[in-house]
């Protein structure tokens, strides 16, 4: 993969292209501080401890190698129930 990648980003760039993207490193960046929100302290928890379900830590620490330069991402939602139908619509559009 690395060198698909890196091939990839030659091709680009000897080609005029000034940026290539790795996508998006899910739950990355997310802390859980003692004032932090409980939704906050749930993801930092699913990014810690929930590699058997999706390579949270191993996806970012494979694109930090590429030294990327991250730019978070958001989504807005209404509590409750919505956020999770929400977060549920989210998966499956990036997942495709």
């Amino acid at each position: 993969m690395d060198f698909l990648f890196t091939r990839l980003m030659l091709w680009g760039h000897e080609h005029g292209y000034r940026t290539f993207s790795l996508g998006m490193a899910p739950l990355s960046g997310i802390e859980a501080r003692r004032l932090s929100p409980t939704w906050s302290k749930v993801a930092a928890f699913l990014f810690r401890h929930g590699e058997r379900f999706y390579g949270f830590a191993g996806l970012r620490a494979y694109k930090e190698k590429f030294r990327p330069n991250w730019t978070p991402r958001y989504i807005a939602s209404p509590g409750g129930t919505s956020l999770l139908r929400g977060l549920i619509d989210l998966q499956a559009l990036v997942s495709r």
